[in-house]
């Protein structure tokens, strides 16, 4: 048999295995799908550039002070939070002193209350009550002293006996005085300066007790953003100085897509720009991010400027879908304007051999058989991208329903975006 032959019986096959898929297709109960149409918009013309996937953020996390650790709180690939704990070193000898510091700030405190609240009703009334005592004793002893002094001119006292009256009265009179005092002290209540002297007392032991907990906190290494582990650097039981790495961590929620660009097509990068990335280990996948620096300081022997393009990532259980190191392409535009056909990026079907979008011919029912149409893709903004293949400006491209498609396939419009809402940025 000729190769000839062969070949015309293979095409035969392939012809009617097409026509059975197709007919089988459209067997199939309607689908129902969301369309919207091809526009055409002033574009750049774009070029794709090899890069490497960075995180956001990267920090070796250190110990601020010297000691052992007790305890590892995260391990390698472990997602972890803003503040959350990570290395626990031994604090008990600490924690004992801030106890003492403690009891002991509480004791100045309640000293300051006590100056503060000033003097209390029933200790002004005791001091009140010893003032009148001795106001009275006073009152007595002076009227005996007057009487006896009366009766040594009549020569009916002795001289010891006046003596005597006479001390009395006038110790009867210090008692007095001194009585009075008291009361007065207790009425006005502690002097200021006693106050202010208790308050600095207080203060001084709150920051010894603020020394000691910031000394225990340090004993706590945390994670200071929301990331993942990728390095342990120490083990329970070793020994740290301060200073020492114990852990080192990235941020993936978002990353840096970091591409090489020569120096003549830089100029037409700008800041905050969409465009579309690759990750060619994701072929079902399409990401956009735009342009966050463009480092102004070109290599001098490969004549490239870094450009760097910030891109969400897609966080599951799993962990970051994007990770460090990772090949990427980035589409950048690299001339000037020009018309480019654009779809709405949900009209990609992504996971073959190409992209594909499916096109379907808008009857007056509202029904129509779907076509698949292999594209190459362009640049990106937010909403739509450019596509290049057989497909024309006004055709509708199913949006919604597509991932269950096939070709020649029979469908049901619900709903026809207009191109307006489709070519919006």
């Amino acid at each position: 048999m000729s190769s000839s032959h062969v070949i015309k019986l293979a095409l035969t096959a392939l012809l009617l295995l097409a026509g059975d898929r197709m007919a089988h297709a459209q067997k199939r109960p309607p689908a129902r799908v969301v369309v919207q149409k091809v526009v055409a918009k002033e574009m750049a013309a774009g070029q794709s550039f090899v890069a490497t996937v960075l995180p956001i953020k990267r920090a070796i996390v250190g110990s601020a002070v010297d000691g052992r650790v007790v305890k590892i709180l995260a391990r390698d690939g472990q997602r972890v939070t803003k503040m959350q704990p990570l290395v626990q070193l031994l604090t008990e000898t600490i924690e004992l002193k801030l106890v003492a510091a403690e009891a002991e700030l509480e004791l100045r405190r309640q000293e300051l209350l006590e100056l503060e609240n000033g003097t209390r009703k029933q200790d002004i009334a005791q001091a009140q009550a010893k003032m009148l005592g001795a106001k009275a004793n006073m009152a007595y002893t002076t009227t005996r002293r007057n009487r006896l002094q009366n009766l040594r001119d009549a020569r009916a006292a002795t001289q010891e006996l006046i003596e005597e009256a006479e001390a009395a009265a006038t110790h009867a009179e210090q008692d007095y005085y001194e009585f009075k005092s008291a009361y007065e002290l207790a009425v006005e209540g502690p002097r200021p300066e006693k106050i202010a002297q208790a308050r600095a007392k207080a203060a001084i032991q709150q920051a010894s007790v603020d020394e000691l907990k910031l000394r225990i906190k340090k004993h706590t290494m945390i994670s200071r953003f929301d990331g993942y582990v990728i390095g342990k650097k120490t083990e329970e039981g070793a020994w740290v100085s301060s200073g020492d790495p114990v852990m080192e961590l990235v941020a993936l929620d978002y990353v840096e897509v970091q591409a090489f660009v020569t120096e003549n097509h830089a100029a037409f990068v700008k800041p905050d720009m969409t465009v579309r990335v690759e990750i060619p280990a994701l072929p079902d996948r399409l990401f956009t991010g735009f342009v966050s620096a463009i480092i102004p300081q070109a290599d001098a022997r490969a004549r490239t400027v870094p450009i760097r393009v910030r891109v969400k990532n897609e966080i599951s259980e799993a962990g970051p879908l994007l990770k460090w190191g990772m090949y990427a392409r980035v589409e950048l535009p690299t001339g000037p304007l020009q018309k480019a056909v654009m779809v709405p990026k949900d009209a990609l079907v992504l996971g073959g051999p190409k992209p594909l979008v499916y096109i379907v011919a808008v009857g007056k029912d509202q029904s129509g058989t779907v076509k698949a149409v292999p594209v190459e893709l362009g640049v990106a903004t937010p909403n739509l991208i450019q596509v290049k293949g057989p497909i024309q400006v006004g055709e509708s491209v199913v949006v919604e329903g597509n991932e269950r498609l096939r070709p020649g396939q029979n469908v049901v419009i619900v709903n026809n975006i207009p191109p307006t809402a489709a070519a919006k940025n």
